[in-house]
Formats: C-alpha cells, structure tokens, sequence
C-alpha cells in the first residue's frame, strides 16, 4: 500500500476508533527519484511469488523451458534473477469430464511439473510444498516449484483424489474452471440455461472445502461463480485464495472480484493475486475485445473445424494476432492501478501477483514477463509503495496464507479424513 501517514499529528480528541481506520487508509506520497539499484535491491530481496503460470500446457506437449518462449512469458531465462516461487497450474481442460479422463490428464500435469520442470531442470529449481520450503530455495538463489490444480473436476467427485493430489505435492485446487462441476457453480457458465446450477456448493463441494482445510491445501475461488465464492467464505476455516483475478470495479469482466467480495476475502485472512489477462486489467480492452471476437466468430468456428491440430492451433493463432493488431494491450499502469485498488479495498496485507502467463492471450505490453519486474517495482515505489509494502505484495501475502493454512491442518491433525463420497450420497 501506498507509505502511511503517521498517526502522531492526529487531534487527541479522535477517537482511537477512528485512530486505528486512519492507520490503514492509504495515503499518497508526493512522486521521488527512485534509483536503479533501490529498485533491482528492493525485487531481488522481495520473494516474488507468482500463483498462476500455465506453462505446464506447453510442457506437456514436450516445450522444454529452457528455450526460449518468445510467443509466450515463460522460460528460464526470464525466470531467473527475481522469481522467487512459482505455482505450476496443472489445468485440466473441462473436455476430459467426458469418460471420466480428468484424474489421467490431473496426473499428467502433475508428472510434467516434477519431471519436465523440476526434475530436468535441478541447479534451477526446487520442488516446494510450504512456506518454509520457498524461503529456503530463495536463500540457496533457486525457483521454488509448487504445484496447483486449476479445476475441480480433477478429483472425480473423490476426496480419496483429492487426497492422492496432497500426497504428490498440490498445495491448492481452484474448485473450478469456466465449468460448473457436480459440485461447485462457476462463473463461466453461470448465465447459461442448459447448466444444472447448485446455488454455489452442493454439500459434498462443503466438504470438499473442508477436506482441502483438513489437509493443507489451499482453496482456491478464482473462476468460481459468486454464489460458490460466497459459500467457500461462509464454510472454510482456513485462509482462502483467489490465485489469478483482478478487480471487477476496473473492469467488469465476471472473473474479476467485486469490492465486496474483495473485503470479504480481506475479512477471512486470505489474499487476492493479481491476473495480467489484458481483459481482466482493462476496461477499454474488454469492451473492444469482446466486440472484435464476436465479429471473428465465424471464422473462430470454421478454424476450429480443422482436422490437423498444427494447423488449428495456427488458424485459431492468427485470428487471435489479428483481433490483437487491432486492440493496444493494456500497459504497466493498468497492472498498477489493479494493485492499488485491490489494497485500497482489502488491505496492503491481502494481494499478491498471479500472472497467468502462458494461459492467456495477451499480457501488458511492458509487463509481459518475470524478467519485467523491476519496472513494477519502480513504478509501486513511485506511487508511493515502500519497501515492505512491495515485499508484502510480491511474495510475504503469500507465504503468510500458507503459514496460516499449514497450521490450521496441524489443528485438525487428528481430525479423521472425511470419508463420504458423491456416491456415497453427500
């Protein structure tokens, strides 16, 4: 958050009520010189964790991240120097829901993190499951990898699953994607009519929230319908996370957080991670990019005809360059004033970065890749962040969820595992 005033020039006659609300409105500083060896000092020293990368979509098709990603945002070379830690998503695409093919493909991107990734790449990086785990890897200068699921069709309406995936490593699960599940709503599908909707979580989708708490898993609502976000809120015991969203009050997008929700989330103890998706960010790009892709949709839906997948994958490609000649990417200052809103709302102790990159189509123009950073960092000190308040935003939010979500599992140690399962009549 932008630097505090001090509150020692404050009338005694204020309340202490009103003492302590004053102690956490942001107060803007006037601009100052920032030089370039604060800001390289101030990223290097933070630990920069990014909840959200989809690289591993790419990885398990054979992309090796030590090449050079230059249509995407991910690769080592960009990834050394200020990323501290890294969410690996294993995304489960909504089609393998079709014969019961989502746990395969769960294991799958799971196995690409810790064999592609990790294990190829080992004076790199360094497989991580807590918070201890990361700061550990940023003093020996490595990545720490972690590893979260990205919907919750992955455990086949099993919490014996969902247990196997803690077991390998997983250390959150976004209980949905652009898909409502047996047992959550999503925002994705949310307006559409020929969806069973549950109202945001059936009773099994409770558990499911309180299995993951059980376990130390962190629970994650970004892509969950508001109805399911508002659910998670009212069962979880645990601090819960949004991994990659951005603030509905800039742009409308539905996968953005409201204010309200955002303080709901701030009240829980959990944090938001900031998403770079262009439309997330920015109004103006939403509203025009929902208007060219409505107008390319004929030419989408024949491109997606096409039988070779190589040359699908170039078809639907260059409709996506040709809708993005036409629309300029929203800009560092977009990502800035995302932050500045979501810690004006919910507290400097309650956002975070999760960049989505390589899962999205179009990033910042001058902020499209970890080795950017710095520019961030100048940009934050410049609107009147400090040191500990970037520190807070880039990685300390983080790790404190996880602390808070590690010890609420040694809590409930002795708590038996919830054993019923959606057959079981949940």
């Amino acid at each position: 958050m932008p630097r505090f005033a001090a509150v020692a020039t404050v009338a005694i006659a204020i309340s202490a009520s009103i003492i302590a609300v004053s102690a956490s409105v942001s107060v803007a500083q006037p601009p100052r010189k920032v030089s370039d060896a604060e800001v390289r000092r101030i990223t290097r020293d933070a630990i920069l964790i990014d909840t959200h990368d989809d690289v591993p979509s790419k990885t398990v098709d054979g992309y090796d991240i030590a090449t050079s990603n230059k249509r995407g945002q991910t690769d080592l070379a960009r990834m050394k120097g200020f990323l501290g830690a890294e969410f690996f998503a294993a995304f489960v695409d909504a089609s393998y829901v079709n014969g019961n093919h989502s746990a395969n493909r769960t294991l799958q991107m799971i196995d690409t993190i810790r064999t592609d990734v990790i294990a190829a790449h080992p004076n790199d990086f360094v497989f991580a499951t807590t918070a201890a785990d990361i700061e550990r890897a940023h003093k020996e200068h490595k990545i720490a990898a972690l590893i979260g699921i990205e919907g919750g069709h992955a455990i086949e309406d099993s919490l014996r699953l969902l247990r196997d995936y803690y077991a390998l490593g997983v250390r959150y699960m976004t209980l949905t994607h652009f898909n409502t599940n047996n047992w959550a709503d999503s925002q994705g599908d949310i307006d559409d009519p020929k969806v069973v909707h549950h109202g945001g979580l059936t009773p099994f989708g409770k558990q499911v929230v309180l299995e993951m708490n059980r376990l130390g898993m962190m629970v994650d609502v970004s892509h969950t319908a508001d109805a399911t976000f508002y659910a998670v809120m009212a069962t979880s015991t645990a601090p819960v996370i949004a991994s990659h969203s951005s603030c509905r009050a800039i742009s409308s997008n539905t996968r953005n957080m409201t204010d309200d929700m955002i303080r709901a989330l701030a009240k829980n103890g959990g944090t938001m991670q900031i998403n770079f998706d262009c439309a997330y960010l920015s109004q103006r790009y939403e509203d025009v990019n929902r208007q060219m892709k409505a107008e390319m949709r004929p030419q989408t839906l024949e491109a997606r005809k096409i039988a070779d997948p190589v040359e699908r994958a170039a078809a639907l490609d260059k409709i996506d360059a040709e809708i993005a000649a036409k629309i300029p990417p929203p800009t560092l200052a977009d990502v800035v004033a995302q932050i500045d809103h979501a810690v004006k709302v919910g507290g400097i102790d309650h956002v975070g970065i999760g960049t989505d990159f390589d899962g999205v189509d179009c990033v910042p123009s001058d902020l499209g890749s970890y080795d950017k950073f710095p520019a961030l960092t100048r940009a934050l000190l410049e609107k009147g962040y400090n040191a500990g308040d970037i520190k807070k935003i880039y990685g300390g939010n983080m790790l404190r969820v996880m602390r808070a979500v590690e010890k609420r599992a040694q809590e409930l140690k002795s708590t038996p595992a919830i054993e019923s399962e959606m057959s079981g009549g949940a």
